[in-house]
């Protein structure tokens, strides 16, 4: 039991993985807040436009 125990924690493929989870939560997290910043500027931009079509008229 000894040896299995310290075979766990001297294995580093976990720790390995475990990074690799956070960096693709990160990327996932920077684009889902770019998404979202980049869609409520489109949005104002065309909330905009269509007011000035709508004033035109």
């Amino acid at each position: 039991m000894k040896s299995l125990f310290c075979r766990f924690v001297e294995d580093r493929s976990g720790v390995t993985a475990i990074e690799y989870g956070l960096i693709a939560a990160l990327i996932a997290t920077l684009l889902i807040s770019g998404a979202t910043v980049l869609g409520e500027a489109l949005n104002a931009r065309m909330d905009g436009t269509a007011t000035q079509l709508k004033d035109s008229m």
